[in-house]
């Protein structure tokens, strides 16, 4: 399906929503619409030849230092069997490839307890993971989350850059008060915006909770912003599905302090087409990302009420150090590779922790049930190089 037959699919739904939606309801049919959202249809390509990078398509070293940390975890939750390993939004698969390949070559035990879970929303996404995962059989299966009994995991759940493409609403203040930013259509039967009353209280009741005033003369008109409720709703599944264990939460983002400072008065929303980025979510419809800063307060505050401790965060950087990867820069000056390898391995490992890139994204790791004293490997602070 093309870009336009995709408008044409969201001027139809317009036309049966009385003629606007909300940003989120935009966001989730252009990214997952069945056929021909960006996700769902499989458009959507990672790498040097895609529309952007990830962590684990720069090499197997993310996923074999996070398994680490996931073996580190087995440990914490006194061994069970099984021990599950839910992983939210799998991408390509190549992740859930690296950790499995890690933990069989060098934490067996853990491996034989492993119960490796996939959740994946898109059908074209699970299809290339099977594919990329068909060496593992049935060690890696697929499930939905209704599909996975309340209180029946002991593990950990985690995701990297996932929450960032989950559907948010805009808002805006006009005339001095919080309203919402709708998508509608002009005269020409184009895509455009209008600005009107929120659309659900808790779009107000999300500020409240992550202590930030919207109505402060601070905030002048015209300001906009993100609010992701859809991450909110999908932490509560987590934390429902968890009966102990942890949830790790990998991505870009900041406090709502910093998130949402009057000076940030464009809000943080990006599109990735072919490794350019912009503002404009209404061109290339089905074929670009559209994404958002995660707000990591609203992750904090709300996994509380859900049953869910912060147990620490970090940035990926200073995570990825302190589960050995300044080990595997050292090892690079052994003299025991050739200078090709050498220089692709290192490019590799500095953008991993480069703080101005990957490594400047946030780890989030949150706990039920769990010894909040105890102190991950990860969330320690890395030897100096």
């Amino acid at each position: 399906m093309t870009s336009e037959q995709l408008a044409q699919v969201v001027r139809d739904r317009l036309g049966r929503a009385g003629g606007c939606l909300t940003f989120a309801e935009f966001m989730e049919l252009v990214l997952y619409h069945p056929e021909c959202g960006y996700y769902s249809s499989g458009t959507v390509r990672i790498g040097a030849d895609g529309d952007f990078f990830t962590s684990p398509s720069l090499g197997p070293d993310f996923g074999e230092l996070l398994a680490v940390q996931l073996a580190e975890l087995w440990e914490f939750l006194d061994r069970p069997s099984p021990f599950a390993l839910v992983e939210i939004g799998a991408g390509q698969g190549v992740l859930a490839g690296d950790i499995l390949s890690w933990l069989k070559e060098s934490r067996k035990a853990c491996f034989a307890a492993l119960d490796y879970r996939i959740v994946e929303y898109a059908p074209a996404l699970i299809a290339r993971q099977q594919q990329e995962l068909t060496a593992w059989g049935d060690r890696v299966r697929w499930q939905a989350w209704d599909e996975i009994p309340d209180g029946s995991l002991i593990g950990c759940c985690f995701s990297n850059e996932l929450v960032d493409a989950l559907p948010v609403h805009r808002v805006a203040i006009a005339d001095g008060k919080i309203q919402e930013v709708y998508v509608t259509l002009d005269a020409g039967d184009r895509l455009t915006e209008k600005v009107a009353e929120l659309s659900t209280p808790k779009l107000r009741e999300y500020f409240d909770e992550v202590g930030i005033n919207l109505s402060d003369p601070a905030y002048p008109d015209g300001y906009r912003t993100e609010v992701n409720l859809s991450a909110i709703a999908w932490l509560e599944t987590v934390a429902c599905k968890l009966d102990r264990g942890y949830a790790i939460t990998v991505d870009y983002g900041y406090s709502a302090q910093k998130l949402y400072r009057p000076q940030r008065s464009d809000g943080t929303l990006q599109c990735y087409f072919q490794h350019r980025r912009h503002s404009n979510p209404y061109v290339n419809l089905g074929r670009q990302d559209i994404t958002a800063h995660v707000d990591f307060t609203a992750l904090d505050c709300f996994g509380r009420s859900f049953g869910l401790i912060t147990v620490g965060a970090t940035q990926q950087g200073l995570f990825l150090m302190a589960l050995g990867l300044g080990d595997r820069l050292m090892e690079l000056s052994s003299g025991k590779f050739d200078v090709a390898h050498v220089l692709q391995r290192r490019d590799a490992l500095h953008q991993l922790i480069n703080p101005s890139g990957l490594g400047g994204f946030q780890v989030l790791v949150q706990g039920k049930k769990v010894d909040p004293a105890r102190s991950l490997r990860g969330l320690t602070v890395p030897p100096l190089m």
